[in-house]
Order: structure tokens, then sequence, then C-alpha cells
């Protein structure tokens, strides 16, 4: 397929969804992430991989996920992350992947940043958002009912604005960005799938790979893909990381059953790039390396930008396969998606204990 031609996949799908054709069982459905990861890191100029210090990370996060027993079920052990195993728990979780986009901030001080009260705390990025939501389901809003969010007079901008209603005055980066996914997701659900995410699921045939090909050719927020040299890259974050907690929710049954799993890649946000920069595993360009030192915007989809992304997927799959050559059978259950999610609640828990050296990049976009 040349650069300029459709995605044969994705055309497919939407055909299917219409009603056009029957779906081939001849492949198994793949969405090039993996494949694009390779070509960026291939062709990068300003992004490095280190071999030593991944082989060092793998065996450094393989004992400590063995010290701490890490796990899909670790996802429900999280504070402020659904606990029940219902269709109710699939429908928020559709909605915070969404949603889950875009909480640095430029403000220096950090008890001025964009942060959530709920349950007597202060959350802030992602679990801000997972606050927020969990805090308006408390006060009997229905935010996560698909037709809610195309009730013009109920679901207004006012009411979003309550939702995301921070303690210090910074507001929650991107308001409209994310009001525009929700009522987005909302007409295409309604005209295509019954006004119900789990008929996406059910579509999908219990296949990860799918459903996020799925995503991604019928929710345009979920479209997360850019030209490189040339070429269409696709990450997927988003749709990634909600079949992701799906699986990691449901611990691989019901609604999170998926027989291709493992085709699912890390997720290419700024958190986990920072922590494998901090490992050694990616090596930036002295330019690139002072430009984010400087804290200084990488506009989306600029070549700098598609490196670290790609590069760190990349990167943790170099991970992956260390972990599984290293430990055979005892290691078949670690796939990128519990790597990822170890990195980022690692970060976090460094930051909190002011143990992150340097910077993560600042990209503002929606895509992650």
């Amino acid at each position: 397929m040349s650069d300029d031609e459709p995605d044969e996949e994705l055309l497919s799908l939407l055909r299917q969804s219409l009603g056009l054709n029957t779906p081939s069982i001849s492949q198994p459905p793949e969405t090039k992430v993996l494949e694009s990861a390779s070509f960026i890191y291939d062709h990068a100029l300003s992004v490095a991989i280190d071999s030593q210090s991944t082989k060092a990370a793998a065996a450094s996060i393989w004992e400590r996920m063995q010290e701490k027993n890490y796990s899909p079920k670790s996802w429900s052990e999280h504070d402020l992350h659904p606990k029940s195993q219902d269709a109710p728990t699939v429908d928020f979780i559709f909605l915070m992947d969404l949603l889950n986009f875009s909480f640095w901030s430029d403000n220096p001080d950090p008890t001025q940043r964009f942060s959530v009260e709920y349950r007597g705390q202060r959350w802030t990025g992602y679990w801000s958002l997972v606050a927020a939501l969990q805090r308006a389901l408390d006060e009997g809003i229905p935010i996560t009912s698909p037709p809610f969010w195309l009730d013009e007079k109920e679901c207004t901008e006012e009411l979003w604005r309550h939702v995301f209603r921070s303690a210090p005055p910074e507001p929650i980066p991107l308001l409209a960005e994310r009001i525009e996914c929700v009522r987005e997701a909302g007409r295409v659900l309604r005209e295509h799938f019954d006004a119900s995410f789990r008929t996406c699921i059910e579509r999908a045939d219990r296949s990860a790979a799918a459903l996020v090909n799925l995503l991604v050719a019928h929710f345009p927020c979920f479209n997360d893909a850019q030209r490189f040299e040339g070429r269409k890259v696709r990450f997927y974050k988003r749709a990634q990381i909600l079949v992701a907690d799906l699986w990691a929710c449901f611990e691989g049954g019901s609604y999170g059953e998926f027989r291709d799993i493992d085709t699912i890649t890390m997720f290419a946000d700024y958190r986990v790039p920072q922590m494998l920069h901090q490992l050694g595993c990616l090596r930036y360009s002295p330019n690139l390396e002072k430009h984010i030192r400087e804290l200084k915007e990488i506009e989306s989809g600029d070549a700098w930008e598609v490196e670290l992304r790609g590069c760190s997927i990349w990167c943790v799959e170099l991970i992956r396969r260390e972990i599984l050559r290293e430990h055979g059978e005892k290691a078949k259950g670690v796939n990128a998606i519990l790597i990822d999610f170890f990195l980022y609640d690692t970060v976090k828990e460094m930051e909190r204990n002011g143990q992150v050296e340097g910077e993560h990049h600042r990209t503002r976009s929606i895509w992650y």
C-alpha cells in the first residue's frame, strides 16, 4: 500500500457498519501502531534508544513488578477507579477515555494548577479527570449517559464547567475540545451503535485490534495519526488505552475479554517517555533536550513529537521482548499494557516524592 492510498482496514470497518459487506475472517485485524513505531524509530534523528539501558530497565521493571505482584488487578486497586464489573462501569470507562488528554499546566506553582477536590483530597493530572467524573455521579449527574450528552437543555457548557470545577482558579485545559469530543461521540453512538458503547464492544467480537480500528474509523476524536517522512503513522493512544482499561478492569473477562490483547502497544503520551528518559532508555538530541528542559511547547505533529511518541512505543516493545527472553513462561502475562501502567504509576509516585529528574515534553492536543 502506498502512502497516499486509503486504509483498507478502516474502510472495511465502515462498510461493515453500513451493512455493505461481511467481515473477512481470513486475516486477523491489526492496528499498525507497532509497525508505525518501528518505522519512526528507524528514521528518527532526534530521539534514540539506548540498548544497554533498555535491557537494564527491563530487568528492573520485571523485578519491581514481581515485588508488587503487579497484574491487571492492580488497575482496580487505585482509589478512584471503578470497582464493579458491570455495564455502568463500561460507560464510565468510555467517557473517561474520551476525555483522557492534556492535563499539564504552565503554572510554576503546583498548588495553583488545575486540581479536583474529592473525598477529602486534591487530585491532579489524569486522576483529576477520574475524580471529577466520580464526583459528578455522586451529585446525581448522569454524566456517563450518551443520550444525556446530546441533551442541549440539560448537558450544557455550564454543566461541564461545574463537573470540571477546580479547587484553584486555573480551569481544566481544552474544555471546549472535551465537550466537542463527548458530543461527537454521542452522535456517533446514536447513529451507528444503538446509543451504547457496549454495541461497539460486541461488534469487535472479542478482538482488541478490531475494537481499536472500529473506534478510529467511526470516532474522529480517536483517530490519532500523523504524517512522518512521507508516511502515515498511527499512535491511537486513547483508543488503545480504552481497550486496555476494559481488559484490566474486567480482568480479561466479560466486556474485557479480548483474544488478541497483546496487540495493544504502549500508550504514547508525555509521562511514560519522561520515565523512559530518566531510566536512560531514551536519548535526546541536544536541541530537543534543551527545548524540553526550557518548558517550550512542541506542536502536535512536529517531527520531534512524532519521534518522542514512536520511539517510546518501540522502546516499551523492546523492554517487553527482553523480559520474555529472560524469563520465558514466567513472564507470559507481561504485555505492553502492564509495562505502560507500571511506568506511569512509577513516575507519578516518584513525582509525589520529588524524585523525578527532568521535565516531560509539552504538546497541547486532544490525542494525549
